[in-house]
């Protein structure tokens, strides 16, 4: 797909893998819409920072991803205020630390949060941007999951399963939304400097990056140059791309 005057909702945009999302496809000549879920000030920066130094459009949009109406009036403002819609990147992610051995934590309120806003959450854009896609004859969705969704590991058994429905998600949707629209996966190992590893033990940290082939954590800047490399792709579909420096193959 021509990415040049393309348009791109990044959810999570403001956070640290998704303001490297928006700054590659703006790099590639795509507006952008900055979702954000509560940094309004940050995500208004982001775009702001994209329209200065690319020449694109920008905008922060606000929304709820758990709420389906919410997620409705997001597309529809995204689509008034571009014009069209061809790219979602469903970067935005919940995690809570808890080892897999602590069932007492693993509360239905923490799993019913996870699953909300990791899976119930890309299912219900993906749901809103379909129709508007299939109408315009292309479209480019690719979520971002985790290495955790392919192996017993994460910050959480309903983190774990989550990103594992997500990269199942992906397949389905591939096969839904053909041939007009185009759904990939990208599975990052440990990202430095992310809300997500923030939550994270110390010791999972270090484990991460240790037990690595290439003995440090994956690159932020990689797992950007695949989603744009996923939304130029004219044949790959309902594909997961492992980036994690060396530790799950698949």
């Amino acid at each position: 797909m021509e990415l040049r005057g393309a348009v791109a909702l990044v959810t999570g945009g403001n956070g640290g893998l998704g303001q490297r999302i928006c700054h590659a496809l703006a790099q590639e000549g795509v507006h952008i819409a900055v979702m954000y879920a509560q940094s309004r000030e940050q995500a208004e920066g982001v775009a702001a920072e994209l329209a200065s130094r690319y020449q694109v459009n920008a905008a922060a949009f606000g929304c709820d991803i758990t709420d389906g109406a919410a997620v409705e009036r997001l597309v529809a403002e995204v689509t008034q205020r571009f014009g069209r819609l061809d790219i979602l990147v469903n970067d935005a992610a919940f995690n809570k630390s808890i080892p897999f051995t602590d069932l007492d934590n693993l509360t239905s309120e923490v799993w019913e949060k996870i699953m909300s806003v990791n899976l119930t959450g890309p299912m219900q854009l993906t749901k809103a941007v379909a129709p508007v896609m299939k109408a315009q004859g292309q479209g480019r969705i690719v979520n971002i999951s985790s290495v955790a969704g392919l192996q017993p590991t994460g910050s959480s058994i309903a983190y774990a399963v989550s990103k594992a429905g997500l990269i199942h998600l992906t397949r389905c949707m591939a096969v839904a939304l053909a041939p007009e629209t185009l759904v990939n996966c990208i599975a990052p190992g440990l990202l430095e400097g992310t809300r997500a590893t923030a939550n994270l033990r110390a010791e999972q940290i270090e484990r991460s990056a240790s037990t690595s082939l290439l003995k440090r954590a994956a690159d932020k800047d990689d797992c950007a140059d695949m989603v744009v490399t996923m939304c130029r792709t004219e044949t790959m579909t309902g594909q997961t791309i492992v980036i994690d420096a060396g530790r799950v193959f698949h």
